[in-house]
């Protein structure tokens, strides 16, 4: 057994360690904060400094006023401006042909003839008819006048004439069926029937093309329609003559749109003096419609949500804010803001993921980012 003072010593001492521990934390926290400043000035200094560091790094870009235009490209088939089969009417054998391989005719010219004598002497009956006829009438109308001739005689005889007038016309008419004639000016195809052989009704003789002009039909989609009248401009380029551009106009538009594709054809007549363009070429089409100045961003600065779409606008003390915009044309990496935006306005373009509405940023430019890193923001 011990004394009494000495079993209490040990107790003591666990006291005493005990009340020294919390002392010991509280020096460590203030070696750690340093000599700061009385009132904890220090201490808010320190946070700010981190919250400046916290601002990210944002490459941004200037919304910009260019010029743009709606361009609409079509594939269309190339027409002649006029193209004719020219056929028979009639069985007959073909008496003759009177054009060459692709010769150029004039309007009325003879391109081939059929056997016509049947024709011909039907003609030459009708018109002994129609001259005696006439003879007969002219007596009597002498007649008449002196008393010798009733009114009946005269109007039988005038019928006669009427008949052999249309009997006479008749008789040309058959005859002229077998003459086939260009319904006007052009080039014709190549000759493929010889004289001697005997035609139906509906035998192609030739086919005669105009090209001093060429239609060139094309499909618009719906959407251009409004934008589209004739008159417009309009270029195409043909596979056969590689870098080299055709100019013409819109002629017309067909009222109907297909309602499978949701297009409607237009016609466009492209100038064709040296017969370059043929009928049945496929040709490439641009149309350029509603020419406009319009304010305009990279792509890359667009944020998606839903349906709609936003940028970050920088603020003079570069601060950003979100801003909803309405887009319109793409192109080349380049988007065109139709309404929310103004040329000069400063955006996010790259780190848009980093920022939030009301945050501050550090802008840099795309230049100096390409110098410190090639690779993109996120």
């Amino acid at each position: 057994m011990f004394p009494a003072s000495h079993r209490q010593r040990p107790v003591r001492a666990r006291r005493l360690g005990l009340t020294l521990v919390p002392w010991a934390i509280v020096a460590s926290a203030c070696s750690l904060l340093g000599d700061a400043p009385a009132g904890g000035n220090g201490a808010a200094a320190a946070g700010g400094g981190r919250a400046a560091n916290s601002a990210p790094t944002v490459v941004v870009g200037v919304a910009e006023a260019a010029p743009l235009v709606d361009r609409v490209e079509a594939v269309g088939t190339a027409l002649a401006n006029e193209q004719a089969d020219l056929n028979s009417t009639v069985t007959e054998r073909l008496a003759r042909v009177n054009f060459a391989d692709g010769a150029y005719v004039p309007k009325g010219a003879v391109i081939a003839e059929l056997v016509r004598t049947e024709q011909g002497a039907q003609l030459r009956q009708a018109q002994a008819r129609l001259t005696e006829a006439r003879q007969r009438l002219q007596r009597l109308l002498e007649l008449q006048s002196r008393g010798f001739a009733t009114r009946a005689q005269v109007e039988e005889a005038q019928a006669a004439v009427d008949v052999a007038q249309g009997q006479v016309a008749a008789a040309r008419s058959q005859l002229g069926d077998r003459i086939i004639r260009a319904p006007f000016s052009g080039w014709l195809s190549l000759r493929r029937i010889s004289p001697g052989t005997v035609v139906t009704a509906g035998t192609t003789i030739a086919t005669i093309v105009d090209l001093s002009r060429i239609k060139l039909d094309f499909p618009v989609p719906e959407t251009f329609l409004p934008a589209l009248a004739p008159g417009t401009p309009i270029q195409a380029r043909a596979a056969a003559y590689p870098g080299e551009l055709f100019t013409g106009t819109v002629a017309s538009i067909d009222p109907l749109v297909d309602p499978v594709t949701r297009a409607a054809t237009v016609r466009a007549i492209l100038p064709n003096p040296d017969r370059r363009l043929k009928p049945g070429m496929l040709l490439t089409v641009e149309i350029a419609l509603r020419p406009r100045t319009a304010v305009v961003v990279p792509e890359l600065a667009l944020v998606g949500l839903g349906e709609r779409r936003y940028v970050f606008r920088l603020g003079p003390d570069d601060r950003v804010q979100r801003v909803e915009v309405r887009t319109g044309l793409r192109r080349d990496g380049m988007v065109e803001i139709t309404q929310g935006l103004s040329p000069g306005d400063r955006v996010v373009v790259e780190g848009t993921v980093k920022v939030r509405d009301g945050m501050n940023v550090r802008p840099i430019t795309r230049a100096v980012r390409m110098a410190a890193a090639p690779e993109p923001l996120p």
